[in-house]
């Protein structure tokens, strides 16, 4: 008997960087993610549009980690009639719940003044997009978590066959995908992690994420077109903007995503304290997200640089720079415009677009004295995106503000592989057939020709359309 094909169908993150959901037909239908448009209005208005596929004929889907691009339409596809398992390794699952609640917090909120604005200027209230989901439909998706996957061991699920999580080294419980098919082996890569010659600066591994031989492979192309430089120079850059910030006197804005970003700046500024290579500040982290995320990392150390776990197995803090504060509340938030002197702002989100970085930006945008250090991707059309453009002015909220502080971009802080990354998992994974989702056209274009150099047969996945990938 023929073995049946494989099929993959992207309904997100296809020739755009966010909003992963990926369509697998193995012997039944299988999601792998299923995550939210972030950046421009129009991609994220596409959180609002039909998934694509009817979600009662799912039989499983699989989570590789729990950042908002990867998760953030769970409740909606729960609220759509899925009613089957949602797989993840544990820690996925506790940072799943961090996560999603804090966006249906914001859905709501924004949904609450969106309308109070529209009955204000007399529109009629159907005109105001309702919540994506709130807080009880969260509950409702958290309660079809399956934390079962352990990485390295195989897991036999209703879609047929098996899948092994790999560690990824992209975040706290991040995996790859093995899935094993009648057809053939398919590797799912998820988001893959930063890996150097010196070892990534949390996760560890002194070789690149796992990979596994396979026959065909789906991989994130986020950095594909570039080379992150070595992780000390990175450090020595971020010393070297902190100590100007420090002399000009003012304040030092950190835009940051809460889970990974977030623990990695801590532990940064930390070292870099304790060494003497920057002055001791007052350091204000600013999201309550984050302040929930990082407890996890300790209650998932074992996953951490072994010198990290260690400290952590100790009862020593690794991200606890002296000075750090832990911003209470909204109220407390507000008040921080008036602290004196420098200090630096750890706050949400990573792309200035929402959280509560967007009111500190707001209060010192236009303070020559102050500084803002984006240390991550920046989707070109949010405000953090013009701001790395060189932007004269952007747009926060309903304001056109005047760009007069210091902006300054620190490579080498994500937490997405380099092509040198992406060439070594695929180079260990055997050279397999190689579709290429989550990254923008340009990355993947590029890419593509490097692959097709080597005799890799490649092709970039588009949005809704099915291709056979086995069999």
């Amino acid at each position: 008997m023929c073995a049946q094909a494989v099929t993959l169908t992207s309904f997100g993150a296809a020739r755009t960087v966010s909003g992963s959901l990926h369509l697998l037909d193995l012997d039944a239908p299988v999601a792998v993610d299923c995550g939210q448009f972030q950046g421009s209005p129009e991609l994220e208005a596409l959180n609002h549009q039909p998934l694509g596929f009817e979600p009662r004929d799912l039989s499983a889907v699989f989570l590789t980690h729990a950042h908002l691009d990867h998760v953030g339409r769970l409740p909606l596809l729960t609220r759509r009639g899925y009613r089957g398992p949602v797989y993840c390794t544990p820690a996925t699952a506790a940072l799943c719940e961090i996560v999603l609640l804090d966006a249906a917090r914001i859905e709501v909120e924004r949904y609450t003044q969106q309308l109070r604005a529209a009955r204000r200027s007399g529109l009629p209230e159907d005109a105001v997009l309702p919540p994506l989901f709130e807080p009880a439909h969260v509950q409702s998706t958290l309660a079809q978590l399956r934390p079962e996957l352990t990485f390295g061991e195989p897991l036999r699920h209703p879609g047929g066959g098996t899948v092994t999580p790999l560690r990824a080294g992209h975040i706290l419980g991040s995996a790859s995908l093995l899935f094993r098919t009648r057809a053939g082996r398919l590797l799912m890569s998820g988001d893959l992690g930063h890996w150097a010659l010196a070892g990534a600066p949390l996760r560890g591994l002194q070789r690149p994420p796992e990979s596994a031989l396979a026959d065909a492979a789906v991989l994130e192309t986020t950095y594909a077109h570039r080379r992150h430089q070595p992780w000390a120079s990175s450090v020595h850059d971020l010393a070297e903007i902190l100590r100007g910030a420090v002399q000009r006197g003012g304040k030092i804005l950190m835009p940051s995503f809460a889970t990974e970003r977030t623990q990695l700046l801590l532990w940064t500024l930390k070292t870099l304290m304790e060494s003497g290579d920057v002055p001791h500040l007052p350091v204000f982290l600013d999201s309550p997200m984050a302040a929930r995320a990082t407890q996890e990392y300790f209650r998932f150390a074992g996953e951490l640089r072994p010198d990290l776990a260690e400290a952590v197995a100790s009862g020593l803090d690794p991200f606890s720079p002296s000075g750090l504060h832990t911003v209470k509340d909204a109220a407390e938030s507000g008040k921080l415009a008036r602290f004196p002197g420098p200090a630096i702002l750890v706050a949400g989100n990573g792309m200035l677009s929402g959280g509560r970085m967007v009111r500190h930006l707001q209060a010192h945008l236009g303070d020559p004295a102050a500084t803002i250090v984006l240390t991550g991707y920046q989707a070109p059309a949010t405000p953090g995106g013009q701001l790395q453009a060189g932007a004269a002015t952007i747009t926060l909220g309903t304001e056109r503000l005047e760009v007069r502080a210091q902006v300054r971009s620190v490579a080498g802080f994500s937490a997405h592989g380099d092509q040198a990354t992406l060439l070594n998992y695929l180079a260990a994974a055997g050279w397999p057939s190689t579709w290429l989702v989550h990254g923008e056209p340009g990355a993947m274009t590029e890419f593509a020709g490097v692959l097709a150099g080597r005799g890799v047969s490649v092709a970039a996945a588009a949005a809704g359309e099915t291709v056979r990938v086995l069999g």
